[in-house]
């Protein structure tokens, strides 16, 4: 009777260690797949993850001379030529200008990328705003 007992309980603690490397696999796929769809929102929506700052100012020879940084705020995706939107505006936050311009640049997960930018602001010209407004993810 006690050789059947323990045969009993030996068998279901092998069924349930058996059971646990089931579960820790299903785990680790689900893990996995969360992990690309996180890669996949970061290949999608890459204005989420991308943001600029910059300061402009004029140079001795009338230009409007902005120096920026722009940020990857993505864990898994890198992107790379990236678009900027440049408007000048007047006192008045009446639109001047707006141009576009694109960063060659590949910006990887967590870091971020400087650049400097050289235009000839339309009379008038107050503030510049900018903003990303494309950016293509690596491979």
């Amino acid at each position: 009777m006690k050789n059947q007992l323990f045969l009993f309980v030996f068998s279901i603690m092998i069924l349930m260690g058996c059971n646990d490397k089931k579960m820790s696999s299903k785990q680790n796929d689900t893990y996995e797949k969360s992990k690309m769809t996180i890669e996949e929102i970061e290949r999608k929506t890459p204005l989420k993850f991308l943001s600029v700052e910059t300061k402009d100012k004029r140079n001795l020879i009338g230009q409007t001379v902005l120096k920026g940084e722009i940020f990857n705020k993505a864990t898994v995706v890198a992107y790379k030529d990236i678009t900027i939107h440049i408007a000048f505006y007047s006192k008045t936050n009446a639109m001047l200008e707006e141009d576009e311009e694109v960063i060659y640049e590949t910006i990887k997960p967590g870091t971020s990328s400087a650049f400097k930018s050289k235009y000839y602001a339309p009379k008038g010209t107050e503030h510049v705003k900018i903003k990303i407004i494309a950016a293509k993810s690596t491979d």
